[in-house]
């Protein structure tokens, strides 16, 4: 029996407002516990919610950006359930009329384009944070985190296999980035997801037993833990257990490798939705439609587009520098100084994309490493001692100059002084001279080695071995110079 894998995704996501979406409390990210709340958003009785109007503006721009259809009329329900990080013991959320519907985003398979279904984009709260003290038997809650504005995007079943849904993660990333809906920052929780993951024979049209992964914080995690389970199911389909898989939710267990279970699922009438009776329904006019639209910036597709006709670039240049909004916008702060396109594409995917391995923001400014290309180009400074001066501005303010001056980088470009040095490399090492004149390329290297060691490394590399390729080229003297040389020897 041939399988195919079935994978929905649930995204949850942090709209970038400055305070909550039912009460004034600001959505800072590393406050002190329990400093960011208030008696709304932490549950106490006889409090009423007053919707966020930018929440809702985000979470249309979500959905445009998403090709979503716009309920312009929907509302909020509430979702019941107990639970530590939620005090109120109901979620305000979204049920059967959410704000965004029926949306797609096309990613790229193996050359092939392929178009990912979004079900629906729905409006709710974030409960808090339970925090597990290690090696204590106790929970503490931070509330903090309660009542920040988040959408849910629900796919729809069409992902096949781990990878693609990676790639339509990091698709969805971007865009959501882009719009300015989400800062999407997975390690401080504001890109979460949640994967369904089931496996049915091929051609069956019918969805078997699903399970539900949570608590998975990166991509690199996200592939793992659905390899694993897939592989989970697999085996227990080849064993004839197929039985034994279980609509549960699995929390993935990363230093283990495996999924462990939690709880088994719930289904929708399990939370008793029913309208929220402390907010009206939310009514989006035509005028607010339009206004939404035309805050959309480029998206990551539109973009590449245009980095390949504008600029030259191909698609490896273009999809590293679309893959995140900061990185596109400092690419187009170089260029604007007047540097190859070319260059520049290659400093930020290496050197940048390096530095940034270890740091969360670009800490060269634009102009510096536009500055730091043209001393290259003008021949000032080599491209190794280049790289050394950029470790030096990532880490301080200095300009290139000084760091150039400070560290005495700046190559020697003068034909005088370097034809003095060439020569003096042409008669300490007679051997290799005569080797080349036999017809050995290798001693040029040797030759030009000795040039760079007696400048430490500081010769231009391109003038002086265009003046040892002049000087190796006067056989006249240099045969009479190495024939002197033999009959020394004899």
């Amino acid at each position: 029996m041939i399988l195919e894998t079935i994978i929905g995704l649930e995204i949850h996501v942090e709209l970038n407002t400055r305070t909550k979406i039912f009460c004034g409390c600001s959505t800072e990210f590393g406050a002190e516990p329990n400093a960011n709340t208030c008696p709304v958003c932490i549950g106490l009785p006889g409090t009423l919610p007053v919707l966020n109007e930018e929440a809702v503006n985000l979470a249309v721009r979500a959905g445009k950006a998403l090709n979503c259809r716009i309920n312009t009329i929907n509302k909020f329900d509430r979702k019941n359930y107990f639970y530590p990080d939620l005090p109120k013991a109901y979620q305000i959320s979204q049920f059967d009329l959410p704000i965004c519907e029926h949306g797609y985003v096309d990613i790229d398979i193996e050359g092939m384009n392929k178009r990912i279904n979004i079900l629906r984009i729905h409006m709710e709260e974030d409960p808090g944070k339970l925090i597990h003290a290690e090696g204590e038997p106790i929970t503490m809650i931070d509330y903090n985190r309660s009542g920040v504005p988040l959408i849910e995007i629900v796919t729809e079943p069409d992902i096949r296999s781990p990878k693609e849904a990676v790639t339509f993660l990091t698709a969805l990333k971007a865009i959501l980035e882009y719009s300015e809906v989400s800062d999407c920052k997975m390690e401080q929780g504001s890109l979460r997801c949640d994967a369904n993951i089931s496996l049915r024979p091929i051609g069956q049209e019918k969805l078997n037993t699903k399970v539900e992964i949570k608590n998975i914080n990166s991509f690199k995690e996200i592939l793992k833990a659905l390899e694993k389970e897939e592989k989970r199911q697999k085996e227990l389909y080849d064993f004839n257990e197929a039985y034994k898989i279980k609509q549960e939710t699995r929390k993935w267990d990363s230093g283990k490798g495996r999924t462990i279970p939690m709880r088994s699922k719930e289904d929708a009438h399990d939370y008793r939705y029913f309208p929220e009776p402390d907010l009206p329904p939310v009514i989006i006019k035509n005028e607010t439609l339009a206004a939404i639209q035309n805050t959309v910036p480029e998206m990551p597709e539109e973009k590449k587009a245009r980095f390949k006709n504008q600029y030259g670039l191909n698609d490896n240049e273009t999809e590293v520098l679309i893959s995140k909004k900061v990185l596109a916008e400092y690419f187009e702060d170089v260029v604007s100084y007047k540097v190859s396109s070319k260059e520049a594409s290659k400093w930020i995917k290496v050197e940048v994309m390096r530095m940034l391995k270890e740091s969360e923001n670009i800490e060269i400014p634009a102009k510096y490493l536009a500055k730091l290309i043209k001393l290259i180009e003008n021949g000032r400074i080599s491209r190794s001692a280049a790289k050394e001066v950029f470790d030096v501005l990532w880490l301080t303010e200095k300009t290139p100059e000084a760091v150039i001056k400070e560290k005495q980088l700046e190559q020697i470009s003068g034909s005088d002084q370097l034809d003095q040095v060439i020569s003096e490399a042409i008669e300490k090492n007679p051997d290799a001279v005569a080797a080349y004149l036999r017809g050995k390329e290798q001693s040029k290297i040797f030759l030009m080695g000795q040039v760079m060691k007696a400048t430490k490394g500081q010769a231009n590399p391109k003038l002086a071995m265009q003046i040892l390729t002049e000087k190796l080229g006067k056989t006249e003297d240099l045969k009479n110079f190495s024939e002197s040389i033999d009959n020394a020897d004899k």
